[in-house]
């Protein structure tokens, strides 16, 4: 039996969780919510990296997505709310596959129906306002996880990719996180800097999660994870899930992708935006200058680092599909995960490894949160600190 053959039979039986699809955003800019024009029960290929048939086939067997909304917006919490909503819509065209999921018992069931549990992750603490009581309503919509900020600052953490304003995270910060875990809420640090990582670890009582991040040591870009963060993941009991993405996983990719976000400024456009014009803009600038390609083996490079730093016990996968514009040869699109697995079989993987890598670890972990937000609520109530009080 080939590696491949091997794989997608681990995956029928362990599948992955995935922790992180940007699929609704997608949704909004392209056909501003319009499911019928983007109906995902049929191939996508052309639009999409995400649709039924492909996660079917990529042995996809839970997906955090993600209902993130610019830092930029003037109205993040509508905005949010709507790709909340976004999400509720694809569930209720696709109730035969998707299955709505909010614990680790509700993705365990999911597996057994041979249904696709479907979580959200809201991407970044601009989401909340500044406001607990937000945060609160987050979690009773659905939410579970919170990334603490996307590529921006926000008012009380530090973005990888920013400035330093609070040197990690403020007193209102680390009360987001302390209120996060009483709720059960998951607290993602990606794209938060080194500081708020070492911050949020130092006060949580819960394990954590990287939804999407890969090495620093292996990819020296501010995104990925630093060794010492890596190696506290253990004592948390948290995981990395590690991302596909070029300009994170390949270092020749990150030079290219400052140039070609420099190009996309220079046309008047976000750097992050993949509406069609952007897309030709992009096409036209890799004629010009072709970029470096990742592949398998560079993703398969970052998870033999992870395993060597923080275990196999504290590893999965999150490939960001949909929220980038390039993506490695072999991992195109979420019908690409078997041929990970395969590369990690080659490479002595074992597999109750790939188990833990593809499915294990992310139930144990939201179960985890749920024990602790259990234990948590019964010595306090919500907190309705505000920044003002806290960091004046």
């Amino acid at each position: 039996m080939s590696s491949l053959e091997q794989a997608r039979e681990l995956l029928a039986e362990f599948p992955v969780v995935d922790g992180h699809n940007d699929l609704p955003w997608a949704l909004r800019e392209q056909v501003r919510y319009d499911l019928a024009a983007r109906d995902i029960a049929v191939h996508q290929n052309a639009h999409l990296h995400t649709d039924i048939p492909r996660l079917r086939e990529g042995g996809v067997g839970a997906q955090y997505w993600s209902v993130y909304v610019r830092s930029d917006l003037p109205d993040a919490v509508p905005a949010t709310l709507e790709q909340i909503d976004c999400v509720r819509q694809l569930l209720a065209r696709h109730p035969a596959d998707l299955a709505p999921a909010l614990t680790a018992a509700d993705m365990e069931a999911a597996r057994r129906e041979g249904r696709i549990a479907s979580l959200m992750g809201a991407e970044g603490g601009h989401s909340i306002a500044n406001s607990l009581g937000t945060l609160r309503g987050l979690y009773a919509l659905g939410v579970r996880y919170m990334t603490l900020t996307h590529n921006d600052n926000n008012d009380w953490a530090d973005s990888a990719t920013d400035e330093p304003n609070v040197g990690g995270l403020s007193a209102f910060g680390r009360e987001v996180v302390r209120e996060m875990n009483r709720l059960g809420m998951l607290v993602d640090l990606s794209h938060v800097a080194a500081t708020t990582m070492r911050d949020a670890l130092d006060t949580t009582s819960a394990p954590v999660i990287f939804s999407h991040s890969s090495s620093r040591a292996v990819c020296d870009h501010p995104r990925n994870i630093p060794d010492d963060v890596l190696e506290r993941l253990p004592g948390n009991g948290g995981m990395a899930m590690v991302t596909f993405v070029p300009k994170f996983v390949l270092q020749a990719a990150v030079d290219w992708t400052a140039a070609a976000d420099e190009n996309m400024r220079a046309h008047g456009l976000h750097h992050l935006d993949t509406s069609p014009e952007a897309m030709k803009i992009h096409r036209a600038f890799e004629e010009r200058t072709p970029r470096p390609v990742a592949t398998v083996s560079t993703v398969a490079d970052h998870l033999d680092h992870m395993r060597e730093v923080a275990g196999v016990d504290h590893l999965g996968i999150g490939g960001d599909y949909d929220g980038t514009a390039f993506t490695p040869d072999g991992l195109h699109d979420v019908s690409g995960y078997p041929n990970l697995i395969a590369e990690l079989l080659d490479r002595g993987w074992s597999r109750s490894d790939l188990a833990k890598l593809t499915w294990q670890n992310a139930v144990r972990v939201l179960g985890a949160a749920e024990d602790a937000a259990r234990e948590l609520q019964g010595t306090r109530g919500p907190s309705n600190a505000t920044i003002g009080a806290l960091d004046g």
